[in-house]
């Protein structure tokens, strides 16, 4: 059966490719970093045989007027997009996380396909190796399940997560398909909701009286659009600003995942309630640390969600939408951080948000450049910074027959947000990477090194508050306890 040498790309996936712009390239960006030295000849062996297994990674996506194209690249050749790098200096953590730095602020080659993999031969006394593929082909949770397919239990095999189609079933059969149902029938009207914000261009962000107009015709869906229409812009800080070209990135030591799930199950929060408390405790100091007043600031954060079945990730492509999260750094107590933390997820739980973004992308891809653009800019006056969080596999894994020490990765922001903040657990572990503008954060390193401050401090009110008698620690208590 033969293959066609051009495919039309989805709305979605036009979406970030034309998303694309010098001050923020629309990158996914991931480093593992190994114990032991990989051999280049083994790792283009284990991209040849796993990686190129997903025939979209052979293509490359061209822009034609009104739509873009998935085309064959007749001239592919894997030397082109896998390098070998020798670090010079200490070739320590300072020296790659300078690489990683240049390269998540280089455009991948328009003329190829938009990957490629960095092999730094020299890394302390193993390797590392960065990867760097383009948004367009899929989302972060697809893209590391991509890299976790490439990966095997043991030095020398067997495969540690193989990545096959699941074998399609009729659809009366198929009973996740039929619990699936209700919400693509949403993901429908997201998308109409969507388009018809297109048609009215920019309008109803700009205009609160018709977002107001929107809910009192009834629906969750409507409502949502008003109120993500209505939706205040958050403080203004140095995290906050038009971005330049040039990006830093940096990561912290890891936090035994053991006592993430220990502290939260002690404060009556989740493992993410408590990481992203964290994270908003680190840049709140940051900010004290800089002469800033920290106090009744606020931060909204754009959190990815997926929307689709871990199993379907195979087919790539982006699914997933985006929830406007509030981080309050303006409350000093960790623990009441913590709870409001808490309170503002539960807010969102129900919400049409993700749904809708999905729809707004699908919207965008499909309507004129200049309105997406028009519309990104809208959605990114609110928010300050992308937070992902992915739970990764807790068995150690060999990539290319070499153990994994640690795995991370940055998704792209989009329009002028300038700050993405990764998490992703790994064998036991919490792994925290940080990317910032090095015109607005020039010093990352300086928020990542007090991620682990932050937690201590949630660690010792566990430990030092008042236990009643069924063995839950009170949080009312326990925030007086930190405050006193």
């Amino acid at each position: 059966m033969s293959v066609p040498r051009r495919e039309k790309i989805s709305a979605v996936d036009t979406a970030w490719l034309r998303m694309d712009r010098p001050s923020n390239l629309m990158m996914i960006c991931g480093v593992l970093i190994f114990s032991e030295r990989v051999r280049y000849a083994r790792l283009v062996e284990i991209i040849e045989q796993r990686f190129l297994n997903f025939r979209r990674f052979r293509q490359r996506p061209v822009e034609l007027p009104g739509f873009a194209v998935w085309e064959n690249d007749d001239h592919f050749a894997i030397e082109r997009h896998v390098e070998r790098i020798r670090l010079a200096g200490r070739a320590g953590t300072e020296e790659l996380e300078a690489l990683v730095s240049k390269l998540a602020s280089a455009p991948l080659d328009a003329k190829r396909p938009l990957w490629q993999y960095h092999l730094v031969e020299n890394f302390a006394r193993g390797s590392a190796l960065i990867a760097r593929i383009h948004h367009c082909y899929a989302d972060g949770i697809a893209l590391v399940r991509v890299l976790l397919s490439m990966t095997d239990a043991g030095p020398n095999g067997p495969a540690a997560m193989p990545f096959e189609p699941v074998k399609r079933r009729s659809r009366d059969d198929d009973l996740l398909a039929q619990l699936l149902a209700p919400v693509s029938d949403v993901m429908n009207l997201a998308k109409k909701a969507g388009l018809t914000l297109i048609e009215k261009g920019t309008a109803i962000w700009q205009d609160p009286a018709q977002a107001v107009a929107l809910a009192e015709q009834g629906g969750a869906l409507t409502a949502e659009i008003a109120k993500l229409a209505l939706m205040p812009q958050d403080s203004p800080t140095r995290f906050k600003g038009a971005p330049g070209v040039a990006k830093r990135v940096a990561w912290a030591e890891p936090i035994p995942l053991d006592e993430v799930k220990a502290v939260g199950k002690a404060l009556r929060a989740s493992i993410n309630d408590v990481l992203l408390a964290t994270v908003a405790g680190a840049l709140r100091s940051y900010l004290v640390s800089k002469g800033d007043v920290a106090d009744s600031v606020m931060i909204r954060a754009l959190v990815p969600v997926n929307l689709r079945p871990l199993e379907k990730a195979y087919r790539l492509g982006n699914q997933f939408g985006l929830v406007f999260l509030d981080l309050p750094l303006g409350i000093e107590n960790p623990v009441e951080r913590l709870y409001a933390v808490r309170a503002n997820m539960n807010a969102l739980k129900d919400s049409f948000q993700p749904v809708l973004a999905l729809g707004l992308l699908a919207a965008m891809g499909a309507g004129p450049k200049i309105l997406q653009e028009q519309l990104l800019q809208a959605l990114a006056r609110n928010g300050t910074a992308v937070m992902t969080n992915v739970p990764g596999p807790q068995q150690s894994l060999y990539f290319a027959g070499a153990k994994i020490e640690r795995f991370l990765f940055w998704v792209p922001q989009s329009g002028d947000i300038g700050m993405g903040v990764s998490i992703l657990s790994y064998a036991g572990n919490v792994q925290f990477g940080l990317i910032t503008d090095r015109g607005l954060v020039p010093d990352p390193e300086r928020v990542v090194e007090r991620f682990a401050g932050e937690f201590e401090k949630l660690v010792l009110t566990a430990l030092l508050s008042p236990w009643p008698a069924e063995g839950d620690l009170d949080p009312e208590v326990a925030a007086r306890a930190v405050a006193g």
